[in-house]
């Protein structure tokens, strides 16, 4: 029997409401979390298109099935784009998302067991870098460096001793909620006395390096791993480029090693970012990025907040509440019914327990996408200082939460239904 092809309004009534809602709630608030961005209405077209369809077990002229004529031409087209970009030598789009590529990183360079060391998650550092409880520190022996506590820097004087300590077989240099640049040069260096692999992780800053807004680790590290959103804008996705010496061991550690078929439609819209970030306007974007971040933080440690680091280099501020008596959790909440969606985070040395840490993260991505200035960010200050100074007033939040709706009228978001 032939399905009846009905719209999804018609199909799901319910699940259709649930996405008009979310298209509202993306188009109100203010979204500052540092992992989230707007993908261009030209990448959902091509991530929801009919190539989701296919299934492609293998590479590009070296599929397990038939018909994958014109899938083969899609994902060498993500490839070049990709290539042209970093100016890498191999570059391998299949990763489901960044998670996975880190794992085929582990696949194809470990063994269950070897050492491996990363930044603690504490410091800034992400799960798959060899944190406790993610897969990456139960198969493998973990050492985790950490920052200063002066400068809340990470203590590059500390990897050293602890790589000529423990000569991990691989070492990562990456983060998830650090605000400065890495110096990449300074990780080679340590990684070469050791024997040690050197993977970069640039998941969050990767549309920032594409732009020249951050150095590149790319023919620095073996091998570089990245999400395909975040900065980057594409949709959810992953990628890994390498040296065309590791080219075989990453693309055996992706498939078969770790998944089957590729989602072809994310490699189309993969292969759309691409085209965007190679264009003037995603360079402007990405420098707007970086300085409203600068913007945001000077802004809130003007008003009295604890700066992590003492600003930021990136797309991220990182803030310690603790000054203001108030809990990341306790902030992050209020600011959430004003229309102002960041995330409670852990600062360095935090006493306090991850599920209620003492830190806000917040990001700028999002907001420049829609086109805020540095204008713009001191409102976004103002309004945050006004939330955070009366976490339960419910009044501050509702006049806050529609003066948001109102600035964001003025800057429509890209990709959504409008």
């Amino acid at each position: 029997m032939v399905l009846a092809d009905l719209p999804l309004s018609e199909r799901d009534p319910a699940l259709a409401a649930l996405i008009r809602r979310e298209n509202e709630l993306e188009a109100t608030t203010l979204r500052m979390i540092p992992s989230e961005n707007y993908a261009s209405r030209a990448v959902q077209e091509a991530a929801g298109s009919v190539l989701a369809n296919k299934y492609s077990e293998g590479y590009a002229r070296k599929r397990y099935y038939e018909g994958q004529e014109i899938i083969d031409e899609v994902e060498e087209l993500a490839i070049s784009r990709v290539k042209a970009l970093f100016g890498a030598e191999h570059v391998n789009v299949q990763p489901y998302s960044g998670s996975p590529a880190n794992l085929a990183v582990y696949l194809a360079f470990c063994n269950a067991g070897d050492t491996i060391m990363g930044l603690s998650l504490s410091s800034g550092g992400h799960l798959t870098h060899g944190h406790g409880v993610s897969i990456t520190g139960k198969y493998f022996k973990s050492i985790s460096y950490g920052v200063r506590r002066s400068d809340h820097r990470i203590d590059m004087d500390e990897v050293r001793a602890l790589a000529h300590e423990h000569k991990p077989k691989l070492m990562w240099a990456g983060t998830t909620a650090y605000p400065r640049a890495l110096d990449w040069a300074a990780f080679r260096e340590i990684a070469n006395e050791v024997g040690a692999i050197l993977a970069a992780d640039i998941s969050h800053i990767s549309g920032l390096v594409v732009a020249g807004e951050h150095a590149s680790p790319v023919g620095i590290a073996d091998v570089v791993t990245s999400t395909t959103h975040k900065t980057f804008r594409g949709p959810r996705g992953g990628m890994i480029m390498c040296d065309q010496k590791h080219a075989s061991a990453i693309d055996k550690a992706v498939f078969p090693g770790l998944q089957g078929g590729p989602h072809n439609a994310t490699t189309a819209g993969i292969a759309v970012a691409a085209l965007e970030a190679s264009t003037p306007e995603f360079k402007r974007y990405a420098k707007q990025v970086v300085e409203n971040a600068k913007v945001l933080a000077a802004a809130l440690g003007e008003k009295g907040y604890a700066i992590v680091t003492g600003g930021t280099d990136n797309h991220l501020v990182l803030v310690d509440l603790t000054p203001k008596n108030v809990t990341g959790k306790v902030g992050a909440k209020a600011l959430d019914k004003a229309g102002i969606v960041g995330n409670y985070n852990t600062v360095p040395f935090d006493p306090r327990k991850p599920f209620d840490p003492s830190g806000l993260r917040l990001g700028t991505p999002a907001l420049t996408s829609r086109g805020f200035g540095t204008e713009e960010m001191l409102q976004v200050a103002s309004w945050i200082d006004q939330v955070l100074t009366a976490p339960a007033d419910e009044a501050v939040q509702l006049r806050v939460r529609n003066e948001v709706a109102e600035l964001c009228a003025k800057h429509p978001a890209p990709g959504l239904v409008t």
